[in-house]
């Protein structure tokens, strides 16, 4: 099983309030630099990008990053994510726009993510959005037809917050209607991908880091996709995980976390068949800034790396040990 990792190399991101904008602009040239030196000449590298179908107005929503594309070479290829936001419930226009986006990106796409964790009711997630669930399932076969009828290499799937508690109805709901309406789903589904940031939201003592990470993770392979008649021999990717500084957040304790959290699943990754891993994300948005949402970054917003820059680098070119 090869197992590849990934970056969102943007300096935006989302925030509890909306979108949390850089306070310094992206500089393509320096993260193409960045990049190569992340990962090295290892392959199969993934640049996480985000391209939303009509957002709300006023919410500052857009392509995250500019320009994607720009960002890629040395072997490099898109993890694009494609964002469901439309109030109005437009489901026929929404398969369109994923036909059209495997046609115009899917040669340059290694995975295409239908939907930004649509089982998250929060701003600017794709949860609050009518009618989600419809548009993941019937988005995951337009877009596997859409590349099988093109010949592409492309990998479609979703992704997902963890279940907090004992409901699963979203994932039940999801195999309904998949038998429905849309039975060539799971025939369709790639992989699932799983975003958690473990001690961001929610404190973990740093001796129970590791078993809280393991039993997540296995909560989602074991109780969670199941519901969804999801099998095991789908892989699962985590698509999105950090952990933020400032505001009394350190950095070394970023990288040990960081450290941690990439261990774990590395072990973890034959028995739950996790296959990658994404960080979110390359750069702060804000590096003096104390919200939670401005520090995430294995760079600072000037570009000079955190410790943590080092630890992912390592796992990057498979020197983690």
């Amino acid at each position: 099983m090869t197992f590849t990792f990934g970056i969102y190399p943007g300096g935006a991101a989302g925030g509890d309030e909306g979108v949390v904008e850089p306070v310094r602009p992206d500089d393509p040239a320096l993260i193409r630099q960045v990049l190569d030196d992340l990962h090295g000449d290892a392959p199969g590298f993934l640049v996480r990008a985000y391209l939303p179908f009509r957002p709300p107005p006023g919410t500052g929503e857009r392509p995250a990053p500019a320009e994607p594309e720009n960002l890629l070479g040395n072997g490099r290829r898109l993890e694009l994510v494609l964002g469901y936001r439309d109030p109005a419930g437009d489901l026929d226009g929404w398969l369109a726009f994923v036909r059209e986006a495997v046609r115009a990106h899917g040669d340059r796409t290694g995975l295409l993510q239908i939907c930004e964790e649509p089982n998250a009711d929060l701003p600017c997630l794709d949860g609050r959005t009518p009618g989600v669930r419809r548009a993941l399932v019937h988005g995951v076969v337009a877009a596997a037809d859409q590349a099988r009828a093109l010949g592409l290499d492309l990998a479609v799937g979703f992704n997902a917050v963890p279940a907090i508690g004992p409901d699963v109805s979203f994932w039940q709901d999801l195999a309904a209607i998949a038998a429905a309406e849309a039975p060539g789903f799971h025939d369709a589904l790639d992989y699932v991908g799983f975003d958690f940031f473990p001690d961001v939201f929610r404190p973990i003592p740093p001796a129970e880091l590791t078993r809280a990470v393991e039993a997540v993770l296995t909560d989602f392979r074991t109780r969670v996709l199941p519901a969804a008649g999801i099998g095991a021999d789908t892989p699962i990717r985590i698509a999105e995980n950090g952990w933020s500084t400032g505001g009394g957040r350190s950095e070394q304790r970023q990288a040990e976390v960081v450290e941690a959290v990439l261990t774990t699943v590395l072990g973890l990754s034959e028995r739950l068949a996790i296959t990658g891993y994404s960080h979110f994300c390359l750069r702060d948005a804000d590096t003096a800034a104390s919200s939670l949402y401005y520090g995430f970054g294995l760079l600072r917003d000037d570009y000079t790396p955190k410790p943590a820059f080092a630890v992912y680098r390592r796992a990057c070119r498979h020197q983690l040990v």
